[in-house]
């Protein structure tokens, strides 16, 4: 009962966490079309919602007519130079520099009107709105109507892709969590088992009793508690296997144990047994 509650590495203090995705919109104006409905699953590529396009396609037109027009300018500075290079012994030498000068200052127009054209057609590709990643659509409250600036998250997608448990283990229990182990996973109210496998454990924690003072000097707590409590450090958990009709949703509490590795399985691929984690354990050592 001692190993078990005192030195194996298992914890209560675990839940269940996913990337979330604040989508914002790289262009303004007003929303015209939302496609997705809250708690809604979505794929990587498919439109969540859609800004008025019609700004967006006036800028383009007017951009592909300046395009024709530096297009027409080159061309004619360009016969103009070959006018002046036919007749090379009977214009001045300055003419002829200008002409060239003209060709040049026409191509640099028609470099500038070519990405002007670019940048408005990107301007009206992005105002339609395409998830990033594989995932849930999360609190949704955009209506059409709703004025959206540049560069505002207006809605959040749940990455189900990034999906994994991370347990907060006590630094006295630590040193016997190795990166592959396979892990044990029992989420609160579910009696399905899942497994996974020790992905990393967290380099750095907050160091309460430090803080930043003046003058770029350390400012350390001066008074000290006997009783001291162990930290809890961070270990990220992969998931291997989810039992089928298993919800996963961010935030759940697990109880998670770290079972022990054979010693010839590859690290990251051990397969995970169907040791129990206990339902009710007794409180965790301090």
């Amino acid at each position: 009962m001692w190993d078990h509650y005192v030195d194996e590495p298992w914890t209560r203090d675990a839940r269940v966490r996913a990337d979330v995705v604040s989508i914002a919109p790289d262009v303004s104006g007003l929303v015209s079309d939302i496609l997705v409905q809250d708690n809604a699953p979505v794929h990587r590529g498919d439109v969540l919602f859609r800004i008025d396009r019609e700004r967006f396609e006036i800028a383009l037109r007017q951009s592909e007519a300046a395009l024709a027009g530096r297009r027409a300018t080159l061309a004619q500075a360009q016969r103009d130079l070959s006018r002046y290079e036919a007749i090379r012994e009977v214009v001045s030498r300055q003419s002829a520099e200008q002409a060239h000068t003209a060709v040049a200052q026409a191509e640099a127009a028609l470099a500038q009107a070519t990405a002007d054209r670019m940048l408005a057609q990107l301007n009206l590709t992005r105002s339609e709105v395409r998830a990033a990643v594989n995932g849930t659509v999360a609190n949704l409250t955009l209506r059409p109507g709703d004025y959206v600036p540049a560069g505002k998250a207006v809605l959040a997608l749940v990455d189900t892709d990034s999906l994994r448990v991370e347990g907060y283990f006590e630094e006295t229990k630590v040193p016997r969590i190795h990166i592959g182990d396979p892990v044990a996973i029992q989420l609160m109210g579910q009696s399905s088992m899942l497994s996974g496998h020790v992905h990393s454990m967290a380099a750095a924690i907050e160091d309460r009793e430090r803080t930043a003072g003046t003058g770029l000097l350390a400012n350390i707590n001066p008074t000290f508690t006997w009783v001291r409590l162990a930290q809890r450090i961070p270990v990220r958990i992969a998931l291997d296997r989810v039992p089928e009709g298993t919800r996963l949703v961010a935030g759940l509490t697990a109880t998670v144990q770290v079972l022990a590795r054979p010693a010839d399985a590859p690290v990251g691929d051990a397969p995970v047994g169907d040791a129990p984690v206990h339902d009710t354990p007794a409180r965790e050592a301090p």
